[in-house]
C-alpha cells in the first residue's frame, strides 16, 4: 500500500517538476501568452512572467520531493532521517494546503486564474499531497 501511496505522489510530482522545468527554459506550455501564464501560475499582481531561475529551482526540489516519496514507502531505506524529512515535507504541503484558504493568501494572490485554479485545484492537490507524506511516515513507524 505504502508502494502505491508514494507512486501517486511521485507521478503527480514529476508532471509539476516537468511543467516547471520547462518553463525555466523559456517554454510557454499549456499557454501561448506569457502573461497569462504568469497569471495562471503565479498569482500575483503586477507578476507578468514566470521567473526562470525560480521555476528551475522549483523543478528540482519538487523532482526531489517526489523521489523521497519513493524513498518513504521502503521501510528499511534511510533511518530515522528519511522519517524526518517525510515529517517535513508532509509539514510543508499541509502547511501550503492550509494557508491556501486564509484571507491572507487570497488577498496576496488575488489575480485571476491563478485564485480561483488554487482554490480549486492548487491547494485541494497541496492537501493531497501532504496527508499522502502523512500516510507513508506513519506506515514507516507501524
Amino acid at each position: 500500500m505504502s508502494m502505491l501511496i508514494a507512486a501517486l505522489i511521485f507521478v503527480v510530482l514529476l508532471a509539476v517538476a516537468i511543467a516547471h522545468f520547462l518553463w525555466s527554459i523559456g517554454s510557454r506550455w499549456p499557454i501561448r501568452d506569457p502573461e497569462l501564464l504568469a497569471r495562471t501560475v503565479i498569482g500575483k499582481p503586477g507578476v507578468t512572467r514566470v521567473p526562470k531561475l525560480a521555476s528551475f529551482i522549483v523543478s528540482l526540489l519538487v523532482l526531489a520531493a517526489g523521489v523521497l516519496a519513493l524513498s518513504l514507502a521502503d521501510h528499511s531505506a534511510g533511518g530515522w532521517w528519511l522519517t524526518l524529512v517525510g515529517v517535513v515535507l508532509a509539514a510543508v504541503f499541509l502547511g501550503r494546503g492550509a494557508i491556501g484558504y486564509t484571507e491572507g493568501w487570497r488577498a496576496r494572490f488575488p489575480v485571476e486564474p491563478f485564485a480561483t485554479l488554487d482554490r480549486k485545484n492548487y491547494t485541494p492537490l497541496c492537501l493531497a499531497l501532504g496527508a499522502g507524506y502523512l500516510i507513508l511516515v506513519i506506515m514507516r513507524l507501524i
